[in-house]
């Protein structure tokens, strides 16, 4: 009246873990950090707000500046360049070299601005 088939307890052990094995994932190679960039709050956005503006507007000034500049040395050439022809060729007035030192220190401003954007 056997009618139970007897399978022995290692064979159902092994069936088990085959099963447990095949139904779950690999185990990770080690532990997987994930780096997330924390969301800027808005203290943070409101600054970088403020730093954009201010540096939109320092860049503005300098090239008003600039334009201002520009203007400038063309009012001295203008200037040297009538008095130079008001000279000969055996004068050379002192007010022409203080204009052409003005002019000479007014581009070397401008060159500089200029490298500065």
């Amino acid at each position: 009246m056997r009618d139970r088939c007897h399978i022995p307890a290692w064979t159902l052990i092994a069936a088990l873990i085959l099963l447990l094995a095949m139904g779950s994932p690999a185990p990770a190679a080690g532990p997987q950090i994930v780096f997330q960039h924390p969301e800027p709050s808005a203290e943070d956005q409101t600054t970088a707000e403020m730093k954009k503006r201010a540096q939109r507007q320092l860049d503005q000034q300098r090239q008003e500046q600039m334009k201002r500049d520009a203007d400038k040395l063309l009012q001295l050439a203008t200037e040297l360049k009538h008095y130079v022809d008001q000279s000969n060729q055996n004068i050379l007035s002192l007010e022409v070299m203080k204009k052409a030192a003005e002019i000479e220190k007014l581009a070397k401003s401008v060159r500089e601005k200029m490298k500065a954007n």
